[in-house]
């Protein structure tokens, strides 16, 4: 026993008059106008929608310390293998992205109609990247200092110190 579906009651149904849901664009969901849609946008329109994701990667390492600085604190305070990896790692990755800024801000290059104000523009989100990943490198070391990793007490640099000639008691 087969069955065929038959799709021919959809369109005369009920549901088609329905009015479409908030936000939905009738040009932007046909398939044929999609194309159509994108080529509508202005380039000025598109430059900011580059604008804003160039901001929302500037900011994206501040956005992950809370997670980060949660991780250290249940990494605990002694110097064990695992407390020294996700320390490895929080030390690393800000050195990694500031070398990789280039790339990283590629995607978001201003197109060339454009005026000469949005290269400062990302100069400015490339500033705020490299920020907020000296603020990440500073969760790090302060991480460091916390389990006694950095050398910051006058015991730790005892060994580099020259001690003088003591001078001599006579008891007569």
């Amino acid at each position: 026993m087969s069955r065929n579906l038959d799709y021919s009651p959809l369109e005369t149904s009920k549901w088609k008059h329905l009015p479409p849901p908030p936000g939905f664009s009738k040009s932007v969901s046909s398939h044929k106008g999609s194309s159509k849609a994108v080529a509508k946008t202005s380039p000025e329109e598109y430059d900011r929608l580059k604008d804003k994701r160039a901001w929302d990667l500037a900011i994206s390492p501040a956005k992950s310390l809370p997670m980060q600085a949660f991780m250290l604190y249940m990494s605990g305070g002694g110097v064990q293998i695992f407390s020294m990896g996700i320390v490895f790692m929080l030390l690393s990755s800000p050195f990694k992205n500031i070398l990789g800024i280039n790339n990283a801000f590629a995607q978001f290059a201003p197109s060339k109609s454009s005026d000469p104000k949005s290269l400062t523009t990302l100069f400015i989100q490339k500033l705020a990247y490299i920020g907020c990943n000296l603020l990440t490198l500073a969760v790090g070391l302060w991480k460091c200092r916390s389990m006694g990793l950095l050398p910051l007490g006058t015991g730790d640099w005892l060994a580099f110190e020259s001690r003088g000639l003591s001078p001599e008691i006579s008891l007569l």
